[in-house]
C-alpha cells in the first residue's frame, strides 16, 4: 500500500487515515490524499467537492445529516485542533445510534473517513481551527437535518473543559432527539 495508515473503527464504515509525513530540515511533505492508495485500502468513494472552516474556539458544529442526498466525508484539521464525532444513523445497522469520536489536529495530521448514513459534528477545542473536508455530493439546499449534539440517549462525550463556552448556531439549538426522528 501507499502513503497511509487506515484504521478501521468499532463501527464499521468508519476509518481514521493518517498519511505518511516526510519531514526535513526546511519542514515537511505530506500528501493529504491519493485515490490509488484509498482503494488499495478499500475506500473507493468518489468525492465531487472540497469544503472549509474555520471555527472559534468553543464552536460545536453538529450533529448534521442529509435526508435525500447523504454525504460521505473525509475530514481533517489544517490549523489548531478539534473532537470530531459521527453517529451511526443507517437504519437496520447493528451499531445505530452508536458514537464515536477522534481529535483531529494539525500536528496529527488523522483524518477521518464518515459514509453516507452519519451524523457529523466537531468541537473546537483550541482557540480557533480551520477544518477541511471532502463530499461523495454536492451540497443540496433544504437536505440537511440534524441531532441534538447532546441527545442524552446517544450520549456522546465530548471533552469540554469547565471554562469553555459551547457555541452553537440557531440551527445547531434546534435540532430534534435521535428517538424523535420519524423517517
Amino acid at each position: 500500500m501507499g502513503q497511509i495508515k487506515v484504521t478501521r473503527c468499532e463501527i464499521e464504515g468508519l476509518a481514521v487515515i493518517e498519511p505518511k509525513v516526510f519531514p526535513d530540515e526546511r519542514g515537511y511533505f505530506v500528501e493529504t490524499y491519493n485515490q490509488r492508495d484509498m482503494e488499495e485500502a478499500g475506500l473507493g468513494m468518489v468525492f465531487v467537492q472540497d469544503n472549509q472552516s474555520m471555527s472559534k474556539r468553543g464552536v460545536l458544529r453538529g450533529l448534521h445529516r442529509q435526508l435525500n442526498f447523504p454525504q460521505g466525508k473525509l475530514v481533517r484539521v489544517i490549523r489548531g485542533n478539534v473532537f470530531d464525532v459521527a453517529v451511526d444513523l443507517r437504519k437496520g445497522s447493528k451499531t445505530y445510534g452508536k458514537w464515536f469520536g477522534v481529535e483531529l489536529s494539525a500536528e496529527n495530521m488523522k483524518q477521518f473517513y464518515i459514509p453516507e448514513g452519519f451524523a457529523h459534528g466537531f468541537l473546537v477545542l483550541s482557540e480557533e481551527a480551520e477544518f477541511c473536508y471532502k463530499v461523495t455530493d454536492f451540497y443540496h439546499p433544504g437536505d440537511e437535518a440534524g441531532i441534538m449534539w447532546n441527545d442524552p440517549d446517544i450520549g456522546i462525550d465530548w471533552p469540554i473543559p469547565e471554562d469553555m463556552e459551547i457555541i452553537l448556531s440557531e440551527k445547531d439549538q434546534n435540532w430534534s432527539k435521535l428517538s424523535e426522528i420519524k423517517e
